[in-house]
């Protein structure tokens, strides 16, 4: 009988979780269509953003949706400050990317109130409300009726 060789394990210098355990965070809440963002900021981090476990990059392939959640970073110039857990489900990845957006604006908030004058200023505070219609009963869609046929 040949003795199997076990292979030794790679170790990877940091796993995700190792970064966040034991550290202080502020916690908020971003929605937007029919997705939700939990979002948990660590003060004095490296400029590290997981969005379900994978990297920021990796999870938004498109540029447009990482610039929309790292918007009121950039704005306030505080990007490599922080560091960022974040879980979201739900929608698609537009309405997640702006419920993130609303999500790390509400927590830079919470974590310095004079924040809030200048990220109200440019409409980071608001939620957008804005959801799909319903369709209606007699329509083809919510507004669009039946073509009308004179003969």
């Amino acid at each position: 009988m040949a003795k199997q060789i076990k292979k030794p394990l790679l170790k990877s210098s940091k796993k995700k979780e190792d970064i966040f355990i034991g550290r202080k965070y502020i916690y908020a809440l971003g929605r937007r269509k029919s997705a939700v963002a939990q979002i948990k900021l660590y003060d004095q981090g490296k400029g590290f953003f997981y969005i379900n476990n994978k990297d920021f990059r990796n999870y938004f392939n498109y540029f447009e949706f990482q610039k929309a959640m790292l918007s009121a970073l950039d704005f306030l110039k505080i990007k490599q400050f922080f560091d960022c857990q974040i879980k979201v489900n739900g929608g698609g990845l537009r309405g997640q990317s702006e419920a993130i957006k609303l999500g790390i604006a509400r927590a830079l908030v919470k974590l310095n109130p004079e924040n809030r004058v200048k990220l109200k200023k440019i409409g980071l505070l608001t939620r957008d409300s804005r959801v799909k219609e319903r369709k209606k009963p007699g329509l083809k869609s919510a507004r669009r009726a039946p073509q009308f046929s004179k003969r």
